[in-house]
C-alpha cells in the first residue's frame, strides 16, 4: 500500500528551483534572448502596456497572502497630512519661515502638531488590543508610512512592541517608509487605486486626522462606499473639527439634498486618543459585538 507521504508529496518542481537553474544555461545566442527568460523573471515582459492586469492581481494579492501570513486579522487605519511637524520639529519649522506669508502657514502646521501626539497615543492603545487565542491579532496600526501623523502612528505601535504596517507608493520625489514601520510588513505600491482598497479590506476603525487632496480622497471613497453599502460601516473617526469645518461643510451637502441628513453621522468628530477609542468601543459595543470581528 502506497505510504501517504508518497501520495501527498509534491511532484512538480518548485517555481523557485525552476528559476534557479534557468539562471544557469548555458549563453548561446538563443538563451541570451529576451524572449528565452521565463515569463515571471521578465521584468521588461510583465511592465508592458498589456499587462496592466496582471500587475493589478500581483499588487492586490502580494500584501494579502503576506498578511495574512502575519495573522492580522483587522487593522486600526491612520490617514492625515504627511506636512505636519512632529512636535519635537515645531521650533526649526518656526525658525525656517523667512518672511510673513511663510511664517502664517508655518504658524498654522504647528499648531496641528497636537494631532501627532493624539495620533502616537491612540496607535499605543490600539496596539495594547489583545491577540486572541488562534494567534490572530486586531486592530493593527496601519498607515501609508511616511512622515508626520503616518511616523507618529507607526511609532506609537512600537512604543508597545507591537507591529505596524505600512502602505507605501511610488512617487516622483523619494517616499521611504519611516523608521517604526515593522519591515516585513512595509508595503510599496504602483497603483493608488490598489492601495486604498488593501487600506480597507481589513479596516475596523479608521482615523482621518488633519490632511490634503490625498486625506480628503481617501476620506470620501470610504464615506462614499460605507454610504452606497458596499462596506460595512466601521468607526470613522475625525481629528479637528475646525480645520475640517473650515475646509469642508458637511452640513451643506445635507441642506443641499445631495445627501441624506442620516449620512452625516458616518462621521465621528473626536480631539483625543482617548474620545477615539471610546467611540471604537461604543461602536462595537452597540452593535452587539465585543471586537472588531
Amino acid at each position: 500500500m502506497a505510504s501517504k507521504k508518497t501520495i501527498e508529496e509534491r511532484k512538480f518542481r518548485p517555481a523557485r528551483q525552476e528559476a534557479q537553474d534557468a539562471r544557469k544555461a548555458t549563453a548561446t545566442a538563443q538563451t541570451q534572448s529576451a524572449s528565452y527568460r521565463l515569463a515571471f523573471q521578465d521584468t521588461d515582459f510583465l511592465l508592458r502596456e498589456d499587462l496592466r492586469p496582471v500587475r493589478f492581481q500581483l499588487e492586490l494579492l502580494k500584501p494579502e497572502l503576506l498578511l495574512d501570513e502575519a495573522g492580522i486579522v483587522s487593522t486600526f487605519v491612520f490617514y492625515g497630512s504627511a506636512r505636519i511637524p512632529l512636535p519635537e520639529d515645531v521650533a526649526d519649522l518656526l525658525a525656517t519661515a523667512t518672511d510673513p506669508a511663510e511664517r502664517k502657514v508655518a504658524e498654522r502646521l504647528a499648531a496641528k502638531a497636537k494631532y501627532c501626539e493624539e495620533a502616537r497615543k491612540l496607535a499605543q492603545i490600539a496596539a495594547r488590543y489583545p491577540v486572541n487565542e488562534a494567534g490572530c491579532r486586531n486592530f493593527v496600526v496601519c498607515s501609508g508610512g511616511g512622515p508626520s501623523i503616518m511616523e507618529a502612528a507607526a511609532r506609537g505601535a512600537a512604543d508597545e512592541g507591537a507591529q505596524s504596517i505600512a502602505l507605501n507608493i511610488v512617487l516622483p520625489h523619494e517616499q521611504t517608509p519611516n523608521p517604526y514601520v515593522t519591515p516585513e510588513l512595509s508595503f510599496q505600491f504602483h497603483y493608488f487605486a490598489l492601495r486604498k482598497m488593501h487600506f480597507l479590506l481589513r479596516a475596523r476603525a479608521l482615523a482621518v486626522f488633519p490632511g490634503g487632496f490625498g486625506t480628503c480622497d481617501e476620506l470620501f471613497e470610504l464615506l462614499t462606499l460605507v454610504q452606497t453599502g458596499k462596506i460595512k460601516p466601521i468607526p470613522i473617526l475625525i481629528f479637528g473639527r475646525e480645520f475640517w469645518s473650515r475646509l469642508i461643510n458637511f452640513e451643506a451637502f445635507a441642506e443641499e439634498g445631495v445627501i441624506s441628513p442620516r449620512d452625516l453621522d458616518l462621521l465621528t468628530w473626536v480631539e483625543t486618543a482617548e474620545e477615539a477609542w471610546a467611540a471604537v468601543e461604543s461602536f462595537y459595543r452597540d452593535n452587539g459585538s465585543a471586537g472588531p470581528v
